[in-house]
């Protein structure tokens, strides 16, 4: 119950790190140099935070070169998530940008419990399990077709978007990302017995990373505004702390309830937030009201959240 409670707590800070990075990237003038920015945020933190429970900042890392390669993958799919994101976005629109990213979570995350990759513990897939998966995809459908206005058909241009079934694809694939970080990083977890040792090697990869992505988007694109960040709310800058938590949550939860169990969770618990982020109109974001339509898209997603955890 401990688990379930901080999976919903992380996942409800996810929306609320989505609405920061937002305004973080109106002054930043580049997503990537936004993420950036957020990215090393969250490993300074993770950095204090580590100095803090373990009395300095030394990583064992006799014990990672032991491991397998993938190890390290951690960081490098949170990159390609965001990425990705970034990519699909015009060329699919708001819904199915949600949705398909949340087949590939719920699917991959179901898979890998199934043969028990990444050295996670092992959990049949049984029908129920594929119901309870299939109904909180269900779920955040109804939640975010109802957050566009009930537009769940893509407009003209998007629909004449080429390659549109590669775009879907992508969507997909980028969700995937996702849970197989999870399982990534709660094995990591392990390896370094600490679940800030794990997200603090997650976000040194992934900010070096972005960093690189950045220097080639500064060296190739002329058109690229190059301003600082100087002016704001105070707020923006908390992006990376919520994202070094929900990490940490990742890490913790993986290998207490499973890789797709936690993935579920952490959506219920999102897609939740968001819809009390619209209602309250935080962060500057657009105030919505939570409608009967989205609070039965929430209910169906607790219902398969139950089916896969209980039956």
């Amino acid at each position: 119950m401990v688990s379930i409670l901080v999976g919903l707590a992380a996942g409800v800070g996810l929306p609320v790190q989505t609405s920061v990075n937002a305004r973080l990237r109106k002054q930043a003038g580049s997503p990537f140099r936004a993420s950036f920015i957020s990215f090393t945020v969250s490993l300074l933190f993770l950095l204090i935070l580590l100095f803090i429970t373990e009395g300095g900042l030394s990583l064992p890392w006799d014990r990672m070169f032991q491991e397998p390669f993938w190890i390290w993958g951690g960081g490098v799919c949170g990159v390609i998530f965001l990425t990705g994101n970034i990519m699909i976005f015009p060329k699919l629109g708001s819904v199915q940008t949600v949705v398909l990213p949340v087949m590939g979570q719920v699917l991959m995350g179901l898979v890998i419990d199934h043969f028990g990759w990444f050295c996670s513990d092992q959990t049949s897939l049984t029908a129920l399990r594929a119901a309870g998966a299939v109904l909180v995809v269900t779920g955040v459908f109804i939640v975010s077709a109802a957050k566009s206005g009930g537009e769940a058909s893509p407009s003209k241009q998007e629909a004449k978007t080429p390659g549109r079934f590669v775009w879907q694809a992508l969507g997909v694939l980028i969700g995937m990302m996702i849970s197989v970080q999870t399982a990534i990083n709660g094995h990591v977890g392990q390896v370094m017995e600490s679940p800030v040792r794990a997200s603090v090697i997650s976000f040194l990869v992934g900010v070096g990373l972005l960093f690189t992505a950045c220097m080639i988007q500064l060296a190739t694109q002329k058109g690229i505004e190059h301003r600082m960040v100087l002016k704001g709310p105070w707020w923006m800058w908390t992006g990376g702390v919520l994202g070094a938590l929900y990490n940490l949550a990742n890490v913790f939860l993986s290998h207490r309830i499973g890789t797709g169990m936690c993935v579920i969770i952490l959506l219920v618990g999102s897609t939740t937030g968001g819809l009390l982020i619209d209602q309250a109109g935080l962060f500057e974001v657009r105030q919505q009201s939570i409608t009967l339509r989205k609070a039965a898209g929430v209910a169906v997603m607790i219902l398969g959240a139950v089916l896969i955890r209980l039956l």
